[in-house]
């Protein structure tokens, strides 16, 4: 299942990525992360989380992410919804990278999170099954295929997941 979401998205990146002139960070960009984690916190399921973040200087950006599991195994069902804000520092400025297709970055996010577990054979349904505030925090880099779209990974308590992977876009 993770080969194929793999190889999806770089399929996908592939077929939208045209002429290669794209720009490092800067401010007043929009910027749209769809991803999977490689892996879950939790006992199984693929984690799938979006983020969305504007620039509001060079070096800064802040936005909302979230992130969304469920599995279901012999009888239970689990499912974990992530949802809040982040910000993100973008290092290329300050650490005089200058390939304009790569941004590096790293920050901070801080939300609510959800978890619900049902056993069907018990009859048991738990909605509040540690739920609560929760605090994050990523590593990550993005590389541009085209003005556009790029793909990139993240490293960090990133949703129900430490390590991320997927297709990222510049919207206009």
């Amino acid at each position: 299942m993770k080969k194929l979401a793999v190889t999806l998205i770089i399929f996908i990146s592939a077929l939208i990525a045209g002429q290669v002139h794209a720009q490092a960070f800067q401010q007043g960009d929009k910027l749209l992360n769809l991803g999977l984690g490689l892996n879950s916190y939790y006992s199984g399921g693929v984690p799938f989380g979006a983020s969305f973040e504007v620039g509001i200087d060079d070096d800064l950006s802040v936005g909302a992410n979230v992130d969304y599991l469920s599995t279901s195994n012999y009888g239970y069902r689990f499912t974990a919804l992530y949802f809040g804000g982040r910000g993100s520092y973008h290092f290329n400025r300050i650490l005089n990278i200058k390939d304009e297709k790569f941004d590096l970055y790293a920050g901070a996010g801080l939300g609510y999170r959800s978890f619900s577990w049902a056993d069907s054979y018990a009859g048991i349904s738990i909605d509040a099954y540690g739920s609560g505030i929760y605090l994050g925090a990523h590593l990550g880099a993005k590389y541009y295929f085209s003005d556009t779209t790029g793909a990139f990974a993240e490293l960090g308590a990133v949703g129900s997941t430490n390590a991320r992977i997927g297709v990222g876009f510049k919207l206009k």
